[in-house]
Parts: structure tokens; C-alpha cells; sequence
């Protein structure tokens, strides 16, 4: 997947935008990130696990000013592009990290500390022997389950069946985590209303995509 599109500021002018994920043991101690300090208010926090391109976080935190948002990517030069992106519109309310979203929450996010979680169009590793990367484990829920306040929500869609299927499972194991009607989809009025460009990319094609929310109990 190509990132050109427009040339990258420098870093200097993106560093207020990165977050840096502190070191998990044994490289030093657990650390619990302080969303309020990290953006100077105490509004409410959602993550977005694999944020991609960034169009996500671009039209939430437009849609949503009055809500902080944080993305997690695994790939480096995703986070500066979403970065750069995100400097020239001057979306202050968002931060991005580079880093394994499975270790950030299990080793740095506070406990109901977070309003939602966002998954959108993970990798399904289709090999057999690859399931292990899949972000989407048992693991992956409780952590979900730990971070997100009483009422808050996850949130996942995928154009894969199979994974979707496989997150009901998982999820089912999880008292505290209940499943609620799927969010209708909804015609896009222009080319950037869409959850991410993956998704644009599937509705396209006029592939079904399938979307599952639950609520912390």
C-alpha cells in the first residue's frame, strides 16, 4: 500500500501529534499512560487499534473535537504519514503511536480509562500458521474488556466473514462484554465518508462488510 501523498513535514513539527509508548518489562517498568496529562484536558479517550492511513482519526476528531482520540500502528511509516496528515489540519485532540496494540493496552492503558475501542478492517492472516498475529485474540478481548469504562464500546469491522465470526466467538467468552445490534451502514456522501480507506476500497468492489459493536457491561 503506497503512502505518497504529499510530501511529510519534519519531525520536529509532528512530535506534538507522536506518542511514544513507554518500554514494556523487561526493557523497564510497567507504565500507565496518563491520558489527561498526555493531552492536557479530561475529555473522554477512544483508541483505534491499526489506524492505517488515518481516515479514521481524520474525520472523528473533526466530527468530534470535544473527544481525544488515540490511534496504535504497527508500521512506522503509517504513523508519520497519519501524523503529517493530521499536523496540517491541526487535529490536536489526536495521538499516534507506533507500537504492538496487543502490549500498549495490556501493559500501559489504565483500567476504564477508555470510552471505545475502534478495530476496522484487521489483517486476517490467512495461513493457518500466521493466526497467531492476528491482532483479534483472547488476549486482545480481555484487554478491550479492561480498558473501556462501564458503557463504553468496541467496535469492529472487517470484510472477512470468517473473522468476524471468529471475533463473536471470542468475544462471547467474555461476560462483561455484550453484543448489541450492528450499526446500519450508511451511503457515503463524499469520497472520504467512509470508516477507512479499506473500506471504501471494499464498498467498491461491492463487497459485504461486517460490523460488530459491544457494550462494557
Amino acid at each position: 500500500m503506497s503512502v505518497r501523498r504529499g510530501p511529510r513535514l519534519p519531525l520536529e513539527e509532528l512530535q506534538p501529534y507522536l506518542l511514544e509508548a513507554p518500554p514494556s518489562p523487561p526493557e523497564g517498568p510497567l507504565v500507565a499512560l496518563d491520558w489527561s496529562a498526555l493531552f492536557g484536558n479530561t475529555n473522554p479517550v477512544e483508541i483505534e487499534v491499526g489506524f492505517g492511513k488515518g481516515l479514521f482519526l481524520l474525520n472523528a476528531s473533526a466530527a468530534r473535537p470535544d473527544v481525544n482520540f488515540v490511534g496504535i500502528e504497527i508500521v512506522r511509516k503509517y504513523q508519520l504519514f497519519t501524523a503529517t496528515r493530521l499536523a496540517k489540519r491541526a487535529r490536536r485532540n489526536v495521538r499516534v503511536a507506533c507500537a504492538d496494540a496487543r502490549i500498549l493496552l495490556r501493559d500501559h492503558a489504565p483500567s476504564e480509562s477508555v470510552r471505545a475501542v475502534h478495530v476496522y478492517f484487521p489483517d486476517p492472516w490467512w495461513k493457518k500458521r500466521h493466526h497467531k498475529r492476528r491482532v483479534f485474540t483472547d488476549e486482545f478481548a480481555v484487554q478491550c474488556a479492561r480498558v473501556l469504562a462501564p458503557g463504553g464500546h468496541l467496535h469492529v469491522a472487517t470484510d472477512v466473514e470468517d473473522y468476524a465470526q471468529m471475533v463473536r466467538e471470542v468475544v462471547a467468552a467474555h461476560a462483561s462484554l455484550r453484543e448489541l445490534p450492528a450499526p446500519e451502514e450508511k451511503g457515503p456522501e463524499n469520497d472520504l465518508d467512509y470508516l477507512t480507506n479499506f473500506e471504501r476500497k471494499f464498498r467498491a468492489q461491492g463487497k459485504p462488510i461486517y460490523r460488530l459493536l459491544y457494550e462494557r457491561l
